[in-house]
């Protein structure tokens, strides 16, 4: 992973906030994990709570949240952190940030964009055993080496750009030095991309957004290069299933 990031970007895009209507479940709860010491390199992280069958309206869990928000971005500027929060309502539709949406790098949760460019141009043809492979730990274990591959093979920059295109990401945009983890995106791009794969809307078949939820589903504990995986929303909610990208 690339040490590049000076941000804590935590995006959660839910169904019906933290619950929803979706049936499929992705991933599986986790026991609380033991605490570690993670080295000095400020995370970026993306994630999706997993559907869960409706509970309570989602205005009474929105209600109040921007309030927190604020509360845990000023605590957060207390020990030295800017961070940028967006939460989506996927049934109302309400988006509420911490009113930090500036540009920033996304290290590794560029990944994503890869895996999406990759499989939209092979939805009509089945992965290469290699090439899915490369898929499954670049997504589960962030592995830079696949990513590298799949950026230099499939346009670079371009890749970024037509992701950006199909999903109307207007703050995403290329890397300025042509390094995929530099790519630049915001919180609110972020919460819109993920909800518009899963349903649909940006143009992914629903099999292959599966197969990037499925992986995210199953991130290992650790990276490829070492690096602890469950900071933040995973460690932050131990008990329920979610699909996150990591980046660092």
């Amino acid at each position: 992973m690339r040490p590049s990031m000076l941000l804590l970007t935590i995006v959660m895009v839910m169904s019906t906030v933290v619950f929803g209507c979706d049936e499929k479940v992705y991933g599986a709860a986790a026991t609380r994990p033991p605490q570690y010491r993670a080295p000095e390199v400020a995370p970026v992280a993306t994630a999706i709570e997993a559907p869960r069958a409706p509970a309570i309206p989602p205005a009474a869990v929105v209600d109040g949240l921007a309030a927190r928000m604020q509360d845990a971005t000023e605590e957060a500027a207390k020990a030295g952190a800017n961070i940028s929060v967006a939460v989506l309502d996927r049934i109302s539709h309400q988006l509420v940030t911490n009113g930090n949406t500036r540009p920033i790098a996304t290290a590794s949760v560029a990944k994503l964009f890869i895996a999406d460019d990759l499989l939209v141009h092979q939805s009509e043809a089945t992965l290469s055993a290699d090439d899915q492979a490369a898929l499954d730990v670049m997504l589960r274990s962030s592995d830079d080496g696949a990513a590298e591959t799949f950026w230099n093979l499939h346009g670079g920059n371009a890749i970024v750009t037509r992701v950006a295109s199909r999903y109307g990401l207007a703050g995403t945009a290329p890397p300025s030095n042509g390094a995929w983890w530099n790519t630049i995106s915001t919180t609110p791009d972020l919460a819109r991309y993920y909800d518009m794969l899963l349903n649909g809307s940006g143009g992914l078949p629903a099999d292959r957004a599966d197969m990037i939820i499925n992986d995210l589903a199953q991130s290992t504990p650790t990276g490829i290069d070492g690096y602890p995986q469950r900071f933040g929303i995973p460690e932050g909610l131990y008990n329920e299933p979610v699909a996150v990208k990591q980046g660092w």
